[in-house]
């Protein structure tokens, strides 16, 4: 065979694979290609006993532990459940990647008869089915992150997130679809293909965390773990409606798992949770805290739990009056209406809580702060493409496949489509930087971070509260998702881990066509910012999640988490009253 004819037997093969993965009498009839929403299919396709969707349509991850730690829901019966409804959404959206049903059920049965033995759970995710992103490492299983090349590579340990879930008593039972390279905002590569998003399988679930974004939009599994080195993480939170956390620079443990540009450790990558419930963003990050990952990962900061911090002990105690910076706009690209109105929304109900929402022009209402933002740009690019793109094309030429160079769909694209600018980055318009360049960029890196971090502290003067600000709001992306191939920036999320700022995602509303409507053009930033104003459609749009993002300060995930759960019971609130 030719080297295209090898590399595309080879996907096709371990597709094939998956396939028989999935037991026959689990399939569903499927709905018309050209349904665009997905979402009520589980419950109406009729694989899903009452009891099993009383289970998977439990949101709360406390609550599922606590019927689980009682014996009222039995680990096997809860992953079974989940297992059905995670296959029900790869037939949707093609979310999955590793499928292990009977592994996973055996390791559920380990788990009930332990509580039958002993009388109390394992530890604090006793029971709970967990599907992590295509990077964590099972032993004995393939980890193929997207890459042709690596079909047939086992892993012969566990990662050490892998190895802490375990001795919290949870169920691993799926691993998830990411993008080639896992450098896009999108999710499709060569092995498994594409996935897309349940609200409207015509818009990407977003990336790189897009499989699990897309499966626990469809209550595929009650919490996911997704990785995020420019916005992974939050980027499919916010597209598919979920809560998600993006901590600091090793504050959760990341060895052993496998990554794109490994080795990298300028911007590092993290690991954080995606979950239909604030309550399993907590639960997650407080288990693998608690199990003082900094004994198994070298690198994880030693640092336990902080109940003050959760407290909001750094923000005036529990029922303080909070002051949050509002981001409208990012000086690069001017949201769409529904962002314009969810900023609006989450700023009313702060206000109506008691809180300030401050109305601030791009980031905490200072131009030098804009001129620091439009900095980090250009060097966080420079630092991803140090390499000219080798440590991709490496990957690339163990197969013979070539580099995905748009997520623009081959049929059924979207007019508007752009080039991302990411794929100009990596290859071709730059050379190798030299170890002393890089060195250059850490200094300005650190500069830039110094910079921010002295205003954010001058804010202090402007808040009435006596602290600076307490945590900015802002959009996750110019848009609430967007067709296949149109994820053109991640600066609203990038530059976070540029600075290393601890971030959450928070569903805030959805799309309405009749409230978010075409407004008339700004006087556009630059040609990108014209293209994605182009792009929306209010009918399009219509029904998608709009979620925000609350940016804390380094290493602050307690504070960040309880700052995110202020901000969202002050929406359920408003929308009570409402």
């Amino acid at each position: 065979m030719s080297g295209e004819q090898d590399w595309k037997a080879l996907c096709a093969a371990r597709k094939q694979r998956q396939l028989e993965q999935i037991p026959k009498e689990w399939t569903i009839s499927l709905p018309p290609d050209n349904q665009r929403n997905v979402l009520d299919i589980p419950s109406t396709c009729g694989l899903l006993s009452p009891r099993e969707l009383e289970i998977t349509d439990t949101v709360n991850v406390d609550i599922l532990l606590d019927k689980l730690r009682t014996a009222q829901w039995s680990s096997v019966e809860v992953t079974t459940a989940f297992y059905k409804r995670a296959i029900i959404a790869q037939q949707l959206t093609n979310c999955l990647t590793e499928i292990f049903i009977d592994r996973a059920l055996a390791r559920a049965k380990e788990v009930d008869d332990y509580l039958r033995t002993h009388g109390k759970p394992i530890g604090p995710l006793h029971g709970l089915p967990i599907s992590l992103k295509d990077q964590f490492c099972i032993k004995g299983l393939e980890t193929i992150m997207g890459y042709a090349g690596w079909i047939g590579r086992v892993a012969d340990r566990d990662s050490v997130l892998v190895e802490i879930l375990y001795e919290c008593g949870a169920v691993p039972f799926v691993r998830t679809n990411v993008p080639q390279t896992l450098m896009w905002g999108e999710t499709y590569n060569h092995v498994f293909g594409r996935t897309t998003n349940p609200y409207n399988r015509y818009m990407t679930c977003g990336g790189s965390s897009g499989g699990e974004g897309a499966l626990v939009a469809l209550h595929g599994s009650p919490l996911g773990v997704g990785t995020d080195i420019g916005g992974s993480v939050r980027i499919p939170s916010a597209f598919c409606g979920l809560y998600g956390l993006r901590p600091s620079y090793e504050r959760l443990p990341y060895y052993g798992a496998v990554n794109a540009q490994e080795g990298q450790e300028s911007i590092s990558s993290v690991l954080g949770p995606m979950t239909n419930s604030l309550e399993g963003v907590r639960a997650f990050t407080k288990a693998i805290i608690d199990a003082k990952p900094w004994r198994k990962d070298p690198l994880c900061v030693r640092k336990e739990w902080s109940e003050r911090e959760y407290a909001l002990g750094d923000h005036g105690g529990q029922g303080a009056r909070l002051c949050f910076a509002i981001m409208w706009d990012n000086g690069i690209l001017k949201p769409h209406p529904p962002l314009r109105r969810a900023m609006e929304m989450t700023k009313k109900a702060l206000e109506a809580a008691g809180h300030t929402g401050m109305i601030t022009t791009p980031m905490l209402c200072a131009r030098h702060c804009i001129g620091c933002l439009t900095d980090v740009l250009p060097r966080a690019e420079k630092i991803f493409a140090a390499d000219d793109g080798l440590d991709l094309l490496k990957d690339c030429a163990l197969s013979g496949e070539p580099l995905i160079q748009t997520m623009s769909p081959d049929t059924d694209s979207h007019e508007y489509a752009l080039d991302e600018p990411m794929a100009r980055t990596i290859v071709g318009e730059r050379r190798h930087l030299t170890a002393y360049e890089l060195w250059e960029l850490h200094k300005e890196k650190r500069a830039l971070r110094k910079s921010h971090l002295d205003h954010w502290e001058a804010t202090a003067a402007k808040t009435g509260t006596g602290r600076p600000v307490d945590a900015i709001i802002s959009p996750v992306a110019a848009y609430a998702s967007c067709p296949h191939g149109c994820n053109s920036d991640c600066f609203y999320t990038a530059f976070c881990n540029f600075l290393n700022y601890t971030t959450s995602v928070f569903p805030v509303t959805f799309a309405d066509k009749t409230l978010d409507g075409r407004v008339s053009p700004h006087q556009f930033y630059n040609k990108e910012d014209e293209a994605v104003y182009k792009l929306y459609d209010p009918e399009l749009w219509h029904g998608m999640p709009v979620a925000l993002q609350l940016i804390g300060r380094t290493h602050e995930e307690e504070g960040v988490i309880a700052m995110t759960e202020v901000v969202d019971k002050a929406l359920k609130a408003a929308k009570t009253k409402a």
